[in-house]
């Protein structure tokens, strides 16, 4: 009788409900997380489309790069948030060397999206994933920018309960008064 009722589901199923679920690789996930990244910013900065987005970014237009950085720092935290489930909540943190200091340290005009990754635990796993994000994020939106010497896009910290708990590192700052980062995900 169970085979029968499992015949039936099975043919009534679509395809797409009996293909094997397979998980998203960096590269798609990073692309994905850009598209909505830009639609965002474009929302935010009243621009038409991500293609104007684009042309701002190429133009140096800092408003439409802090909107584009905090619309990435959502989606990507996102995306690191559902594909590890040890993650209990990611916050951005806006801090950058001044215009000088980069100049000296020859960082690009692109500075990186900082996130603070509150795990239960760190592991092996979620370093690796974030560094994935970070290659294939730098790849697309280096392409998308025009900018060949970016190399890191992503400068992600990973906290655990012990750190918030006993305040240590950037696990105090969630306690902070005087520079909290912004919760953009959490479970």
């Amino acid at each position: 009788m169970s085979e029968v009722t499992t015949v039936q589901r099975t043919k009534e199923m679509s395809i797409d409900e009996a293909a094997p679920f397979r998980w998203p690789d960096a590269t798609s996930t990073a692309e994905l997380a850009l598209d909505e990244g830009l639609a965002f910013c474009a929302r935010k900065a009243g621009l038409k489309d991500a293609r104007e987005v684009v042309e701002r970014l190429r133009q140096g237009d800092s408003t439409v790069r802090h909107y584009c950085r905090y619309g990435l720092a959502k989606k990507v935290a996102e995306s690191i948030g559902r594909l590890d489930e040890n993650v209990k909540a990611v916050y951005t943190l806006d801090y950058d060397a001044t215009p000088e200091d980069r100049c000296f340290s020859g960082e690009a005009e692109t500075s990186p999206i900082h996130l603070i990754v509150w795990a239960a635990r760190k592991t092996d796993a979620l370093d690796a994933l974030v560094k994935a994000l970070d290659r294939a994020l730098v790849k697309a939106y280096a392409d998308l920018i025009d900018a060949p010497e970016l190399t890191h896009l992503l400068d992600v910290q990973v906290i655990d309960d012990t750190d918030v708990e006993e305040r240590r590192g950037y696990g105090a700052l969630l306690s902070s008064i005087y520079n909290r980062p912004i919760q953009v995900w959490e479970r």
